[in-house]
């Protein structure tokens, strides 16, 4: 449980100090770091057809989020989240383009097969780091490429449309949207894709925590050769790691090409599945860490436009103040000393108090 403290306030303190460097970096340019916050969160809340493109946003990265926190879990760093997201994405679009049925049925099998394309994708790099020790991070960029010009190919032979940067239209059936919903929120992108990455979520939550499997997985991500000693598969875990945080990754992929948009644009490794990295060190590779830590950047990526619309502030402002939570996020070791210096002085300065008072 402190454990756990720790890390949710090593969140929020390296979450304040990126906002601290935003504010700098506005009054560097001689803007009002008070009104640009202002524009920034209210632009993404601030009427339901913003608040429902915010969620749309952050679908996403809950999805690419929790692949990477996965595999986290089992001392694995997943960089590859975008070439896995983009073979899901490429799968699904293949079966919404070429396969002919009732769109329930339909948008099943489009969700296994990006599920089954993002899983595959994601076992290679877990055999080769099982089975021949390659390092994932690696072999997982490697796969990235590989999956953008498979899937550049794959679009061009077999699902070009007339402007040739880009595969067909999905049909509204093929299509995760659906009209209620699209006029609940009054015309913008949520879908379906929200649903999909709350269960998952959820499912997440309790294979980690429920299971044997999960507990597997975090002996081995805590200590692979205490693990070993203790009869777990080390080799097996990890395959599984890689293929569950692929699986999770090629279901983004459906989300965002059958949900967010509507086809695949050629030639472009998506930048969700980098962002997912940033969710899951955020969240501190928890289920719901990943959740919140999504929704933040889906208020921050929605509202930059609203900002730099309302003021002189440029959009690259609130990717800088993401860049800087990251890199707080990722030195956390170092705040965390720091914090650990702050209590023992406090201590101590009691500790000279109490001495003071008894004598």
């Amino acid at each position: 449980m402190n454990n756990e403290l720790n890390n949710i306030t090593k969140s929020l303190v390296a979450t304040l100090l990126g906002l601290f460097a935003g504010a700098i970096l506005m009054l560097s340019i001689g803007s009002n770091p008070i009104e640009g916050f202002s524009y920034l969160f209210t632009g993404g809340l601030m009427s339901i057809e913003r608040i429902g493109n915010t969620l749309a946003t952050a679908t996403t990265l809950i999805l690419t989020g929790l692949s990477v926190a996965f595999a986290f879990k089992t001392g694995l760093f997943n960089i590859g989240v975008s070439g896995q997201m983009l073979i899901g994405g490429l799968c699904a679009t293949i079966i919404g383009l070429k396969v002919d049925m009732a769109r329930p049925l339909l948008i099943f099998v489009m969700l296994i097969v990006a599920i089954l394309g993002g899983a595959l994708w994601g076992i290679i790099p877990g055999l080769l780091k099982a089975k021949f020790n390659v390092h994932e991070v690696v072999s997982t960029i490697m796969m990235n490429w590989i999956a953008l010009w498979v899937t550049y190919y794959s679009v061009q032979a077999f699902l070009i449309a007339e402007q040739e940067t880009q595969s067909a239209d999905l049909a509204i059936q093929a299509q995760l949207r659906i009209p209620w919903l699209t006029s609940l929120f009054q015309g913008s992108s949520i879908n379906l894709g929200l649903l999909i990455a709350l269960l998952s979520v959820i499912l997440v939550k309790i294979v980690l925590d429920k299971t044997t499997l999960g507990f597997e997985l975090k002996a081995v991500g805590y200590n692979k050769e205490a693990a070993r000693c203790n009869g777990i598969a080390v080799n097996r875990n990890i395959i599984i790691s890689m293929m569950i945080a692929g699986a999770l990754a090629g279901l983004a992929g459906l989300v965002f090409y059958t949900g967010f948009a509507k086809n695949i644009q050629i030639g472009i490794l998506p930048s969700q599945g980098f962002d997912g990295i940033a969710v899951a060190l955020l969240g501190i590779s928890s289920p719901y860490g990943v959740l919140i830590a999504a929704i933040f950047f889906g208020i921050l990526q929605t509202g930059k436009g609203f900002m730099s619309a309302m003021t002189d502030i440029p959009p690259q402002i609130a990717n800088t103040i993401i860049a800087t939570i990251i890199y707080f996020t990722a030195t956390s070791l170092m705040i965390q000393r720091i914090w650990i210096k702050i209590k023992r002085k406090q201590k101590e300065n009691e500790k000279d108090v109490d001495d003071g008072g008894e004598k």
